[in-house]
């Protein structure tokens, strides 16, 4: 997941990007802790009313910026091959996690503390899920895969290990893991290991 990327519109999309802009910009420098609309608004340019009217609260400052970035146009890595497409998506994340200020760690740092960016996190990671999906449709049509590939299964195995190590342990970042944890998932599908049964009749 990387910061989100908004298209341009009239007054009052200046006006949400400002105001987006400026909540990214304040939880990278201060935190959750640290978020005040009052920060939000001065940072932004914007009267604290306008801000109090329209997202209420810090709760409603972070969903927006998390709904937000289902309004981008990314698009998963299609680089030829499962594996390929796998370590550019890790590399993706690995970048996201680890750049300063932590804007994507502290979103998800934030959805822990509040429900309406807990469920807006939700929003977007289903979002994401969606797209990606496309990596495992057209490895299956490469024959990488076995067909009844699950998608969803696959793609959590080869990202996961990133988000344990960059945001559960906090250790330093590891080169060579966005490469080995593809690889190693990339494997374990070509095996079978997240094929579904065929459904009924299927032949």
């Amino acid at each position: 997941m990387s910061p989100p990327r908004r298209r341009p519109g009239g007054r009052t999309a200046r006006t949400r990007a400002q105001v987006l802009d400026a909540v990214l910009a304040e939880l990278g420098e201060r935190g959750y802790d640290g978020l005040t609309m009052e920060a939000v608004a001065a940072r932004a340019g914007v009267h604290r009313a306008t801000v109090y009217r329209r997202w209420e609260d810090v709760g409603g400052l972070l969903a927006d910026v998390l709904d937000a970035a289902n309004d981008d146009a990314w698009q998963p890595p299609d680089t030829g091959s499962l594996r390929g497409d796998l370590a550019a998506l890790n590399h993706e994340i690995q970048d996201a996690l680890t750049a300063q200020p932590p804007i994507v760690a502290a979103l998800i740092a934030a959805s822990f503390r509040s429900e309406k960016a807990d469920r807006a996190q939700r929003r977007l990671w289903e979002d994401r899920y969606i797209r990606c999906e496309s990596i495992v449709r057209q490895a299956i049509g490469r024959g990488e895969l076995p067909p009844h590939t699950d998608a969803r299964r696959l793609l959590i195995a080869a990202t996961a290990p990133l988000y344990h190590q960059l945001v559960l342990l906090r250790t330093p970042p590891d080169p060579g893991l966005p490469d080995h944890a593809a690889r190693t998932a990339a494997i374990a599908a070509s095996a079978g290991a997240f094929a579904e049964p065929p459904p009924v009749g299927d032949t």
